[in-house]
């Protein structure tokens, strides 16, 4: 193998497939990166079994080739590298990355080793990448965390129609998210993992088409592919929350609500609850701690109906309220301890969104 590339693309290229596929072996084989030339350049891929990711990048290729480097040193090597062009070759033994000035050469490890990175499965439909960049940035951060319960680490991503809708909770909060897409075959209800998701949407440019099968998921955006296996079992379905009982509606400007969130939520107690008492056409942030003081700061509001006064963990708060910024929001406050929904009140969003936070007991006065 002998090419040349531009180094901030292959840099680019190089740092995007550490990312996806961030290396959870401790096999130097699964670890690593293939590299193999094609009429138009290089492909860049890896598998860890789980997931496998293959990406494409522009190169001169003086001499074909494949073969398999580790990855992360490769990566770190090219983004360090500060010339327009850098040459890739096989040297005996070693992989090496010239520059006019340097040379660095990596080890080759066995690539017939390595089990291959599968194609994708067969393709469900496509979304514009900006709405689903939108939505999963909001979507998989409210997914768990904790590897025990890994039904609750996942965003399950299901077509309705027309409609591509996205869910994902952690047992205190759920956020659902619909958006227009473009269905090509029927069936799509996937669980994926929100990690992969997460980093998907830091990197997912233009049109983003999801591939799915029995056993597993495909993203494919710009020279990307990344496939990975299902998490297993079923997950709890975003229709079964149906509010209820709505005992109290508030509209107001999301982001007046979220600054004061924030300003009142510095005299919280540790668990970080704030009190939110609804008036007549006002709402009332209130909070106290023994030791931080007290504080209370009053907003206008829409309030139609209802004066129940939840609650809430201000983390959660500030997180609901976020993805409405720069418009307005609408609290579905219902009584006890069931839910409070936050939405837009603009009925004419392409993308819908719905954020459910889970009340806690009041903070001690």
């Amino acid at each position: 193998m002998d090419l040349t590339a531009t180094t901030t693309d292959l840099a680019n290229a190089a740092a995007e497939a550490v990312r996806l596929l961030p290396g959870r072996t401790l096999d130097p084989v699964l670890a690593g990166l293939l590299l193999t030339t094609t009429d138009d350049g290089v492909v860049l891929a890896g598998s860890d079994r789980e997931r496998a990711i293959r990406l494409s990048c522009s190169a001169a290729v003086h001499t074909p080739g494949r073969v398999l480097v580790p990855a992360k040193p490769f990566a770190e090597t090219l983004r360090a590298l500060d010339v327009p062009m850098v040459r890739i070759a096989v040297e005996g033994a070693r992989l090496a990355v010239r520059t006019p000035n340097a040379r660095f050469a990596l080890p080759l490890l066995d690539a017939e080793l390595h089990p291959g990175v599968p194609t994708a499965p067969p393709l469900a439909g496509s979304v514009d990448g900006d709405l689903f960049v939108a939505a999963l940035t909001t979507v998989a951060a409210t997914a768990s965390r904790d590897e025990a319960l890994p039904l609750f680490t996942g965003v399950r991503v299901r077509a309705d129609g027309d409609r591509l809708v996205l869910a994902a909770t952690d047992r205190y909060r759920m956020a659902v998210a619909s958006l227009p897409w473009t269905p090509v075959a029927a069936d799509l209800d996937a669980l994926i993992p929100a990690t992969l998701l997460a980093e998907v949407a830091r990197q997912a440019r233009g049109q983003v088409a999801l591939h799915v099968d029995d056993n597993r998921v495909g993203l494919a955006w710009d020279n990307s592919v990344v496939t990975t296996a299902l998490l297993d079992g079923s997950f709890l379905s975003e229709s079964k929350l149906v509010l209820s009982a709505v005992d109290t509606t508030v509209e107001l400007d999301a982001d007046a609500l979220l600054a004061a969130v924030r300003r009142v939520a510095l005299y919280a107690d540790s668990r970080g609850v704030l009190k939110i008492e609804v008036g007549d056409n006002e709402i009332r942030l209130r909070t106290a701690d023994q030791q931080a003081g007290e504080a209370e700061e009053t907003l206008k509001a829409d309030v139609p109906d209802g004066r129940t006064s939840p609650s809430f963990q201000s983390r959660f708060l500030i997180d609901a309220l976020k993805p409405f910024s720069g418009g307005r929001v609408r609290l579905a406050i219902q009584p006890g301890m069931r839910a409070t929904v936050f939405s837009s009140p603009n009925a004419e969003e392409v993308m819908d969104l719905r954020y459910m936070v889970a009340p806690m007991r009041p903070p001690a006065t």
